[in-house]
């Protein structure tokens, strides 16, 4: 670099610095100022010598991310300087010993949570991120800060990810939608939860996102005279009620325009609700609710709200600190919009959550505060499985989670993650209470185990002294401390009965001459398809392997040799077919080649997605069953290359074949005359489709048909669904992922 060159950047350096005070949330003592200063300058003096993949200095990141912390997400000096310092233990020579004698032992503890895990066991059955995912969610019982500002941190990686190889961007963006999107959520940062999700979107689906992103710029305009005409409306009204608001239109993120259309199965120009009205109100604390509902009052003088779509978070707040009042009415033109209302306290404790949630708080400061917020997330990391994915994704249970409220018997108000069981219920008082469990009433009548509640149910326990979960139970509950309290107490009694099937195991296999060792447990685990030895001894213990099986083991275990060949044999790759016609296929695709290298290597498609040719696809290398293919789009993908990312191999589809595919389409419509006729006939006259089953119905007016076709390649599918749209009275054509 020129010396001309240096001093800008410097300069750029100090001014960041400059921008950094004067944007915090937090009002900043003297004393706070010396701490980010100090934590500045340390972070300057570490990272001097690195500069980042895009070339510029390294510091700007730890600026930007202390920035996020002090703006975004609203802390004080104490995490601004932690934020600042975040990758100074794991990229230097600096301790984090050092830094509490240059600090003090809390942002010292707060620089420690960040630091990366350094050294993790590398064998397939561990995931390295689950276990990252673990260290980092147990810091919670020290410090949420700690997540906070790794959030923060992956927001920032996230926005300048562009210089990254394309595999490492897919990583990054599906630990981020896997882990730090929900993670945002449930802490309140809706914002920084949004932005989490679009940029996830942005490196997992591209073509998609960028698709989304040019309509709704297409759109951007009548959208904007669509608010104003609503707004126009409202505003009169609420100015001659005496109230003081501002009201904002607020599109729709570009990632819930992309899951509506996934879920409902729709086109863009289908999604209807595609943006939001927040009116934000001036109120004091206590004639906020009285205000909210004044404003209900005037929003349904003129426009007719949907009952269903009512939520009150005023009266029964989210747990994570949210309140609003969300109406959704029938606006001009036929259009269902969503209407939020909020006052100024219930829109920052929305935009900044932890922070602002208890500057409210009998003006408590960010440290009182910390004890409360704690205690409701520290429960989803109660009784932590052994296996990380497995602690991961039951955290993941915990965090999205809508909420319903109910009471118990005396009238307290719980909240419960939606689709939770009375069970769920019992556990959530008291985990003694649900392991004595024996039956539930809702509003006085008893019920089964697994009745699902409803916001506003009267549940009451009834315990019996004699009362012990079975495996059933796993299927009544939801939530996951239910799940993890029920399978410790099954886990002692299997327990107990592997250790007597140990020894009946190893009394039977001594009679067929084989000894019981660590390499014939594996066997014996592969033999019986289970995953654990601990199943194997356990169905030896409870009787359910016969004397027959083992024979037949022994019997195998002899002529291993012969089973070698037949692998072998199978494995061979079969003769290639005979071309097809090659104007109807745009591409030449059906050879899956993996790697750089575009290696050709064995695979196995996957059963959860149906890749066919011309789809985006990588390979997954499973423990047992080789490489498996699955869609980018899969509905597992997020998980695999967020947990499992170094499993993950790119794949694509080259040259063409005459492979056949199998793709299950499901079909809606109107029940006119003649439509069966017309759609057999469009699918039978498609050339290189062929029909494998179809089912046809209809019910009061409306036509339901699931048509499996099987077909070479993408492009000749896609043509398919557009010949199908196009017949009198097909309203809907999708494609279906599972049988």
């Amino acid at each position: 670099m020129t010396e001309l060159e240096l001093e800008a950047e410097n300069k750029a350096i100090a001014q960041e610095y400059k921008e950094l005070l004067r944007i915090s949330y937090q009002t900043l003592t003297d004393e706070d100022k010396k701490i980010i200063r100090k934590a500045f300058d340390v972070a300057v003096d570490a990272h001097k010598d690195q500069r980042r993949k895009s070339g510029e200095a390294y510091i700007f990141h730890p600026i930007a991310v202390a920035k996020i912390v002090a703006r975004d997400i609203g802390l004080g000096a104490t995490s601004i300087a932690a934020a600042l310092m975040h990758d100074v233990v794991e990229d230097t020579d600096i301790t984090v010993e050092d830094i509490e004698k240059m600090f003090n032992p809390k942002i010292a503890q707060l620089v420690e949570g960040l630091t990366k895990i350094a050294k993790v066991k590398t064998d397939q059955e561990i995931s390295i991120q689950a276990e990252n995912f673990r260290k980092m969610l147990l810091t919670l019982n020290d410090d949420v800060r700690v997540i906070l500002i790794k959030i923060a941190d992956r927001l920032h990686n996230m926005q300048t990810m562009g210089s990254m190889v394309d595999y490492k961007q897919a990583k990054i963006a599906s630990e981020t939608l896997y882990i730090y999107a929900p993670l945002a959520h449930r802490l309140g940062l809706y914002n920084i939860k949004t932005k989490l999700e679009d940029l996830g979107l942005k490196y997992t689906e591209p073509e998609v996102y960028n698709d989304i992103v040019s309509k709704i710029k297409e759109t951007k305009e009548e959208q904007d005279e669509y608010i104003k005409t609503i707004s126009d409306v409202l505003s009169k009204s609420m100015v001659e009620e005496g109230i003081e608001f501002t009201i904002k239109g607020r599109p729709k993120s570009i990632y819930s325009i992309r899951r509506k259309m996934k879920v409902q199965g729709v086109t863009f120009d289908e999604v209807y609700d595609k943006f939001a009205l927040r009116i934000i109100y001036k109120a004091n604390q206590h004639d906020e609710k009285f205000i909210a509902w004044k404003i209900y009052s005037v929003v349904t003088d003129h426009y007719r709200p949907s009952p269903s779509r009512l939520r009150d978070w005023i009266s029964s707040p989210k747990s994570s600190g949210y309140e609003a009042l969300h109406i959704t009415v029938m606006g001009p033109k036929g259009r269902w919009v969503e209407i939020q209302v909020r006052s100024e306290r219930m829109d920052e404790i929305a935009e900044k959550g932890y922070a602002a949630h208890y500057k409210y708080k009998n003006g408590a400061t960010e440290e009182h505060g910390l004890e409360i917020w704690l205690n409701q997330l520290k429960e989803a990391l109660e009784n932590s499985s052994t296996n990380a994915v497995d602690f991961v994704e039951d955290f993941k249970l915990n965090l999205y989670a809508k909420e319903i409220y109910v009471f118990t018997p005396k009238g307290e108000i719980k909240s419960l993650p939606k689709g939770a069981t009375s069970l769920d219920f019992a556990f959530s008082i008291h985990s003694e209470i649900g392991v004595k469990t024996r039956g539930t009433r809702v509003n006085g009548k008893l019920v089964p185990l697994n009745h699902v509640l409803n916001s506003g149910d009267q549940v009451e326990i009834i315990t019996s002294a004699n009362q012990k979960p079975t495996s059933q139970w796993l299927d009544y509950v939801t939530t996951s401390r239910a799940k993890n309290k029920i399978k410790n107490v099954l886990n002692e009694n299997t327990k107990k009965i592997a250790e007597d099937g140990k020894e009946i195991l190893t009394r039977k296999l001594r009679h067929l001459k084989i000894t019981l060792n660590e390499n014939t447990t594996n066997e014996l685990v592969n033999f019986f398809k289970l995953q654990t030895s601990l199943d194997l001894y356990y169905r030896a213990g409870i009787g359910a392997i016969e004397n027959q099986q083992l024979k037949e083991y022994a019997a195998q275990k002899s002529n291993t040799l012969v089973n070698f060949f037949k692998k072998t044999i199978k494995r061979s790759p079969s003769s290639q077919p005979e071309q097809i016609n090659k104007n109807e296929i745009s591409k030449k695709y059906d050879l899956l080649v993996f790697g750089s290298e575009q290696d050709k290597l064995d695979y196995k498609l996957s059963t959860c997605c149906h890749p066919i040719p011309g789809d985006e696809v990588f390979g997954f290398v499973t423990i047992n069953e080789g490489i498996k293919v699955h869609r980018k789009d899969c509905p597992n993908a997020i998980s695999m290359q967020s947990n499992y990312a170094y499993r993950i191999i790119p794949a694509k589809w080259i040259d063409s074949s005459q492979e056949e595919f199998k793709a299950i389409l499901k079909i809606t419509g109107m029940d006119i005359l003649g439509l069966t006729n017309d759609l057999t006939k469009v699918i039978s006259n498609q050339m290189h489709v062929n029909i494998q089953s179809i089912s046809l119905n209809t019910d009061a007016g409306i036509f339901y048909g699931q048509v499996a076709v099987v077909v070479q390649n993408n492009t000749i599918l896609k043509k398919l669904i557009e010949n199908i749209k196009k017949v009198d009275g097909i309203d809907k054509v999708t494609r279906v992922y599972n049988n």
